[in-house]
């Protein structure tokens, strides 16, 4: 079972900048793509940003050139830093894991997710 920590939430002032933590722990075979989602009130939970074992990454376009996705293989950790932060990224930022289970041409796929960590941007 994974396990996804998340760390690095608060408030902050528009056009401030917050870094976003997110730790694997626990029992698992491997780890593949890491990403972030957020979700506001009264809207739905929706992708910020995405990145591979290899180190490739996307972006939704409300956060590209604002938002840095990077990780850390050896500590299956995922970070996000937000940069020129607005009002409307104000959310709880959910952290994902897709956790590969399997032998090769025979794997298996799960998704974890982390308890969520607020961002609120005061203007």
């Amino acid at each position: 079972q994974v396990q996804l920590a998340e760390s690095g939430g608060g408030l902050v002032q528009s056009g401030g900048s917050l870094r976003l933590s997110c730790a694997a722990s626990g029992s698992f075979s491997r780890i593949t793509n890491m990403g972030w989602y957020r979700q506001s009130p009264g809207n739905q939970r929706e992708w910020v940003t995405t990145v591979t074992t290899g180190g490739r990454t996307n972006y939704a376009p409300s956060v590209l050139g604002r938002f840095t996705i990077s990780r850390d293989n050896a500590k299956n950790t995922v970070y996000l830093q937000m940069n020129s932060l607005k009002v409307e990224d104000t959310a709880v930022y959910y952290c994902n894991a897709l956790e590969q289970t399997g032998d090769f041409g025979s794997y298996a796929y799960r998704e974890h997710w982390g308890q969520g960590t607020q961002v609120t941007v005061s203007s």
